[in-house]
């Protein structure tokens, strides 16, 4: 929509003015094949979630270990962070494919590299094996993450936009859930396969999208921005107005891409890398983006995610099928809780449930580091059932915000020309912090043990001083204040009067249905 940001229905006056108020999701053929084809690219998060599980229960695992010569320390980090070294590695050349190349053919081409490097992960026969597989699944997986969803918001029906990229990171959970569930069910397998069989589990999403990402319909906003404007407003008709290039909403999203595009065009110095610092708007939002992927890893949930057999350890539950069980428990809760919260984003407002989400978590990991000192100090089983309990009761404040609102709403605040650079920063500063916390987390536990939980509790506390004081609320605004809101009222201006056009009553009767199908597209 205007200037690239992600409309929503009900938030957006004009727009909600333009819906047809019974074309349902579960009513409309097309809008259920389109959330269909959404469906697909949502599943990239599964294969992220399907790591830090599938890491956390090799760990539990005596076949694992033994065969990997019980790696500790720097060796245990290196394991756990090479994923996201690979990611760094792809990060300069992802938005320049995402942009360059398009949407879809960026998500098959870091699907198929995962798809290999998961083949070759499966069959390793040396640490060096797995970890070399490991940096391709990650090398891959920055392309088909930067991409997917992009895609997704701006391809999605103008009702369900603000859900869906939401749910893209919760449904990191349900790869965390597979993978969880999957080291557990293998746990009794004597030998080897105990870890491969969860390893080869991981190319599953990737297999799916490899075989059906070019039925997905490519952004209108990239078909616009090479001059594809007919393809565009037929994907737009077909989808969004039952094939009608005529229906007033059509024409609007359509109208609209094409003034926001030209505008970026108009403005070049709104494409560069510079752009991002080149004025308060965009400085505005980098801080955010930069602040939120920082929080969304350093928050006491890096600990959990990747080190839950070591932070079990320090309250005494030793048990491989114990850690498992709890392990594969705690995904279902955190998907439940991530899910909802994806529905809450148009009601509730991304700032109450970010300060919420602070506020609950930094509650909950001060109780969880009082009890962690109690146990160590006194080994008190209440104080370790405790510990447990908390654990969960983090996460479902963790879930509200750090999960599905930290993609949907750096997606949302950026404008077309710098969705792709600007979310490549965001998974970068994401895979940095990530790095770190592999590294750092498991030796900073053997130095510190519980004392280390307080550096949490200090961050904590800081990240929700600054939520308070830099997140913008961007619900129940139409775009034109969004983007006043970043950028003055003289930038919104400039995009409502390049946006200007006839939306007459009459508009939906000057034509009649489009004949584009997706499938002779894919055909040509």
């Amino acid at each position: 929509m205007v200037g690239g940001a992600v409309a929503v229905a009900g938030t957006d006056t004009h727009l909600s003015r333009l819906i047809d108020p019974n074309r349902k999701w579960y009513n409309n053929r097309r809008l259920l094949a389109l959330n269909g084809w959404i469906a697909l690219l949502l599943i990239t998060a599964s294969t992220n979630g399907y790591d830090g599980s599938m890491m956390n229960g090799l760990q539990s695992l005596p076949q694992w270990t033994s065969y990997f010569n019980h790696p500790t320390g720097s060796r245990l980090g290196l394991l756990n962070a090479i994923q996201n070294i690979g990611c760094l590695a792809a990060y300069p050349f992802a938005p320049y494919l995402s942009d360059g190349i398009g949407r879809r053919a960026t998500v098959f081409i870091g699907a198929l590299i995962m798809c290999i490097a998961v083949g070759i992960q499966t069959a390793a026969q040396s640490v060096n094996m797995f970890i070399g597989a490991r940096f391709m699944i990650g090398f891959g997986l920055t392309f088909a993450s930067n991409a997917a969803p992009m895609l997704v918001s701006e391809v999605s029906y103008p009702t369900y936009r603000a859900p869906l990229t939401s749910l893209y990171n919760s449904l990191w959970y349900s790869g965390a859930i597979i993978a969880a569930w999957s080291t557990y069910g293998t746990f009794k397998i004597p030998n080897t396969w105990s870890w491969r069989i969860p390893s080869l589990l991981q190319g599953l999403p990737s297999i799916l999208q490899v075989c059906l990402v070019w039925f997905v319909p490519e952004s209108p906003r990239w078909l616009v921005s090479k001059g594809k404007d007919q393809q565009a407003l037929n994907t737009l008709a077909y989808y969004h107005a039952d094939g009608n290039e005529q229906d007033p909403l059509v024409q609007y999203e359509y109208e609209e891409i094409k003034a926001a595009i030209e505008l970026d065009r108009a403005v070049a110095a709104n494409v560069g890398w510079k752009a991002f610092v080149a004025t308060p708007g965009n400085r505005k939002r980098l801080r955010i983006i930069v602040a939120i992927a920082f929080f969304s890893q350093w928050s006491g949930n890096g600990l959990v995610s990747y080190y839950l057999n070591k932070v079990f350890d320090n309250i005494g539950i030793t048990n491989p099928t114990t850690q498992l069980l709890i392990n594969g428990i705690l995904q279902i809760w955190n998907l439940f809780w991530a899910c909802s919260a994806s529905f809450l984003v148009d009601k509730a407002g991304r700032r109450v449930l970010f300060l919420t989400s602070a506020s609950g978590i930094l509650l909950w990991w001060t109780l969880q580091t009082v009890c962690v000192a109690i146990f160590a100090e006194r080994g008190s089983a209440g104080a370790a059932h405790s510990v447990i309990a908390f654990i969960f009761l983090f996460y479902a404040f963790y879930d509200l915000a750090f999960t599905p609102l930290i993609v949907s709403y750096t997606v949302e605040i950026l404008p077309y020309a710098l969705r792709a650079k600007g979310f490549n920063i965001f998974n970068f500063v994401i895979s940095c912090a990530l790095i770190f916390n592999q590294y750092v987390n498991p030796i900073a536990l053997d130095a510190l043990h519980w004392k280390y939980y307080i550096v949490y509790v200090c961050w904590i506390a800081f990240e929700l001083v600054f939520l308070y004081f830099f997140v913008v609320e961007t619900k129940n605004l139409t775009l034109e204040e969004t983007a006043a809101l970043f950028d003055g009222e003289h930038a919104a201006k400039e995009i409502t009067h390049a946006g200007v056009f006839d939306m007459s009553e009459d508009a939906s009767e000057k034509g009649s249905h489009s004949t584009y199908s997706p499938q002779a597209e894919f055909k040509a």
